[in-house]
């Protein structure tokens, strides 16, 4: 029967599409499947409200029946109309260690991509950047987290040979919690907090902070404005967004900073994590998998970064060190060791700069590839 490309057009092609990762990485140890349900909501057009400016195809690659390869195309007008960049994302790209496989189904994507009059193709992205995105160049024998991209180390490789450069990476950092903050850190957030008035939110459940979430998403679209490929979440995204996530999360990891005048200033949200929890209950909820990701957030040694941000007007003037004296705090009392700061833009040096006031190394390294057309 040889190679086959398929587009992706019914439920059941739909579930082939989700499903192919769990089985390509099925016993590596590195791989962090993720929820089953939440990839099939965000590729559903009735689900995902970036659909309002997003268009999308996804293709399957089969070899005698069973799917080797599987990769999706998205075209964001919200992205082209904010940076002027006619360029097509393709995301969800996996493919066994074959360049034809890959080979055809890029094909795909840059054919749709020229019938769109685009320019280049670029990715691997997801409909916004809260989607996973960046294909993993260094670090392949580290584990993944919920929040992010794992893939073999031929990927690269197959992607260059079909004429794909970097456009941008990002870098991620394994961070020691030290039994006491850096005296350094502890001065300055002690100044900042006086010069701005600044003060934290004392919640105590997860209902405490759903008051704030609408201005925390606010806060993300002007924080992270300027970011790679960035674009402003609507309100329907910012509503999904609450309702998915804001009902599980644990307040002590979530520090939301106010200045003098009630307004948020900055906030981290952080989660103990579930990159065990998942990889054990390999992806789901029922019947037992919720039991692990419940074991997870009441017991861990290990810290997820998600989201961190400071206002526009307040960046650069040592509020992040009162976010992190924060969050230093709920881990000590969580017995968290370790914490996994998540993919920076590489030339996030405001960011960076701030490990080196700890017991950090950088282990992974991931990259957005682009092709002109």
């Amino acid at each position: 029967m040889g190679l086959v490309i398929e587009e992706v057009k019914t439920k059941r092609q739909l579930r082939d599409f989700v499903e192919f990762p769990y089985l390509l990485y099925k016993n590596n140890y590195c791989f962090v499947p993720p929820l089953r349900f939440d990839e099939i909501n965000t590729l559903r057009k009735d689900k995902n409200p970036a659909f309002d400016y997003c268009e999308a195809r996804y293709w399957l690659a089969r070899k005698d029946g069973s799917v080797v390869g599987r990769v999706a195309a998205i075209l964001n007008h919200a992205y082209i109309e904010k940076w002027k960049n006619p360029y097509m994302r393709f995301g969800w790209l996996d493919f066994e260690d074959e360049q034809e496989i890959v080979e055809l189904l890029l094909e795909k994507v840059e054919d749709w991509a020229r019938e769109k009059n685009m320019t280049a193709v670029h990715g691997p992205l997801g409909f916004t950047d809260l989607d996973h995105e960046g294909m993993l160049v260094e670090g392949f024998d580290q584990v993944g987290t919920l929040a992010t991209i794992y893939n073999f180390p031929y990927y690269p490789a197959h992607l260059e040979r079909l004429g794909y450069t970097k456009a941008v990476d990002w870098v991620e950092f394994r961070i020691k919690m030290p039994k006491q903050m850096p005296e350094k850190v502890s001065r300055l957030a002690a100044v900042v907090r006086e010069r701005f008035g600044l003060s934290v939110v004392k919640a105590r459940k997860a209902k405490d902070i759903l008051p704030y979430a609408k201005e925390l998403f606010e806060l993300v679209n002007s924080a992270y404005a300027e970011l790679y490929g960035v674009v402003p979440l609507t309100d329907r995204q910012i509503k999904y967004y609450t309702e998915q996530y804001f009902s599980f999360i644990l307040p002590a990891f979530v520090p939301l900073i106010l200045d003098r005048h009630g307004k948020l200033a900055a906030f981290g949200v952080t989660m103990p994590s579930l990159s065990d929890a998942l990889q054990k209950s390999k992806g789901k909820l029922f019947p037992f998998g919720f039991i692990h990701l419940l074991k997870a957030m009441k017991k861990n040694t290990v810290a997820d970064l998600y989201l961190v941000a400071v206002r526009k007007d307040l960046q650069g003037k040592g509020v992040n060190a009162v976010l992190m004296e924060e969050v230093a705090n709920a881990y000590r009392s969580f017995g968290i060791r370790e914490v996994e700061s998540n993919p920076e833009l590489e030339n996030n040096v405001l960011v960076q700069s701030f490990w080196d006031h700890f017991d950090a190394r950088r282990h992974k390294r991931r990259r957005c590839y682009i092709k002109s057309l």
